[in-house]
C-alpha cells in the first residue's frame, strides 16, 4: 500500500469526520480500547482556530499532517502548528533557544505537535483503527522531521505524548524529555469521604476545614455541564479568566469566541463550576471530560477566598470524578501545593528532534540528566504523600 503524505493550514480541510476517525475512535466504537480525549477532537481543535486563538497571527499557525492512501482514505493526522515564539507549551526551551540564538543559529520559526495552551497528556499520533498502526504512526514522525528540513525549521517538539508514543520516538532518534504533573487516581473509591479515609488523619482534617472555610462567606456552587451551560455562564467565567490571566501570565490566549463555540460543539464535553456570592458570580473554572478522566483547564476569579481556589479545581474536580466513575482528574501543570490535597507525582512526556547535530548533542546531554533528576524528585515525593501508611 502506498502512502500520501499532506500539511494542511486548518483543520477543516481534513474534515470533522476524517480527523475524528483517527483521533477519536471511542465515540463511534466505545469498546476500541482509546479512550475519548476531548483535546484531540475536532471540535476543540477547529474551536481554536476558528475563534483565531490558534492561528498564523498568535503566532500557532496550523500546518497538520494528514496521511492517506488511495484505497483507504484518510489513515492518520498530526496536529502540528508552524511557531514563532515558545509560549502556551508548557515545557519549557527558552534556555535551549537562548542558546542556539547565541550561537548565531535561529530557532524559530519551529514545528510544534501539540494540543495549543494545553498541559494533558494524550495521542498525538492519530491513527485509525487498523492493522498497521505502528507503520503509520513511523510514517507521520518520520514526515514531521522531512517537513521541518524541507521548511529549514531547527526543530519539531511533540509534547504531552502518552508514554508509550514517546517510547517510539526516541527509537526513531527523538530526544526525550520528561516531566512531573500532580494527578488524582480514583482508587475505586464510591464517595469523597471514601478517598478521605485513605488519607491521615492530619490531611483530612485539614481538607474538611478547607472545605468548610472555602464557602463560610456565603459562596454558592454550580457545576454546569450539557444543556445547563448558557451564554451568560461563559460571560462570567471569561472574565474571571481574562482579570485571572492579565496578573499571571500578560495576555491569555483564549478568546471569547473559544467558548462560545465550544458551548455549541462540546456541552457535554465540559464542565463548568462556577461559584456565587450575593447574586453574582466571582469564581470559576472549566474543565472538559474524557471518557477515563477529568481534566481541569482554567480557574480565574473577581474575588479573592480562602480555599475557594482548593475547592473549585481539586475537590470538586475530586467529587465529579467519583460520580462519574472516571479514573483520575489531571489538574494542569505545576502544583507541589496538590500533594496535600490527594494528588501524587506523575511523569509526563516530551519528544524532540533538533536538526543541527551538535546543538542535538548538547541538548541530549542536558537531557540525560534532566530524566534522573525528574525520577529522584519523583521517588521522593512519593515517600512524603498524604496517605494513610499501610503499616501505621
Amino acid at each position: 500500500m502506498s502512502f500520501t503524505l499532506k500539511a494542511h493550514g486548518s483543520i477543516a480541510d481534513i474534515g470533522r469526520e476524517a480527523w475524528d476517525a483517527c483521533a477519536n475512535p471511542a465515540r463511534a466504537n466505545p469498546d476500541c480500547g482509546i479512550p475519548f480525549d476531548p483535546f484531540t477532537s475536532y471540535a476543540f481543535l477547529s474551536a481554536l482556530e476558528e475563534s483565531e486563538s490558534a492561528c498564523a497571527r498568535t503566532g500557532w499557525a496550523p500546518y497538520h499532517l494528514e496521511l492517506t492512501s488511495e484505497e483507504e482514505g484518510t489513515l492518520a493526522v498530526m496536529p502540528m502548528y508552524l511557531k514563532n515564539h515558545s509560549q502556551g507549551e508548557y515545557v519549557f526551551d527558552y534556555s535551549w533557544a537562548d542558546a542556539f540564538e547565541r550561537a548565531g543559529g535561529n530557532y524559530y520559526p519551529k514545528l510544534q505537535v501539540s494540543v495549543p495552551f494545553t498541559p494533558a497528556t494524550g495521542r498525538r499520533l492519530l491513527t485509525r483503527q487498523h492493522e498497521d498502526v505502528e507503520e503509520l504512526e513511523s510514517y507521520l514522525l518520520s514526515g514531521c522531521m522531512q517537513v521541518a528540513e524541507q521548511m529549514k525549521v531547527s526543530s519539531v517538539h511533540i509534547t504531552f505524548p502518552e508514554e508509550a508514543e514517546w517510547e517510539r520516538m526516541g527509537k526513531l532518534g527523538f530526544l526525550q524529555r520528561t516531566h512531573k504533573q500532580f494527578h488524582w487516581q480514583n482508587d475505586g473509591y464510591a464517595t469523597f469521604d471514601d478517598f478521605l479515609a485513605a488519607l491521615s488523619s492530619k490531611k483530612r482534617k485539614n481538607i474538611r476545614r478547607e472545605r468548610r472555610d472555602s464557602v463560610a462567606d456565603g459562596v454558592e456552587i454550580e457545576l454546569l455541564t450539557g444543556s445547563d451551560l448558557r451564554e451568560e455562564h461563559w460571560d462570567a467565567f471569561y472574565q474571571f479568566y481574562v482579570d485571572t490571566g492579565h496578573r499571571k501570565w500578560g495576555s491569555p490566549y483564549l478568546k471569547r469566541a473559544f467558548f462560545s463555540i465550544i458551548g455549541e460543539t462540546m456541552l457535554d464535553d465540559v464542565l463548568l463550576i462556577l461559584c456565587k456570592r450575593a447574586g453574582r458570580y466571582i469564581a470559576g473554572a472549566i474543565n472538559f471530560i474524557g471518557s477515563e478522566c477529568l481534566f481541569g483547564r482554567n480557574w480565574g476569579c473577581i474575588e479573592d477566598h480562602p480555599f475557594l481556589h482548593f475547592e473549585v479545581c481539586y475537590y470538586q474536580a475530586i467529587e465529579f470524578a467519583i460520580s462519574r466513575g472516571l479514573q483520575r482528574v489531571e489538574a494542569g501543570a505545576q502544583g507541589p501545593h496538590k500533594l496535600a490535597r490527594g494528588y501524587l507525582p506523575s511523569h509526563t512526556y516530551s519528544a524532540h528532534w533538533i536538526v543541527n547535530e551538535s546543538f542535538r548533542e548538547a541538548v541530549d546531554h542536558f537531557l540525560e540528566q534532566e530524566r534522573g533528576y525528574v525520577d529522584e524528585e519523583i521517588d521522593y515525593i512519593n515517600e512524603h504523600t498524604p496517605f494513610r501508611r499501610e503499616d501505621s
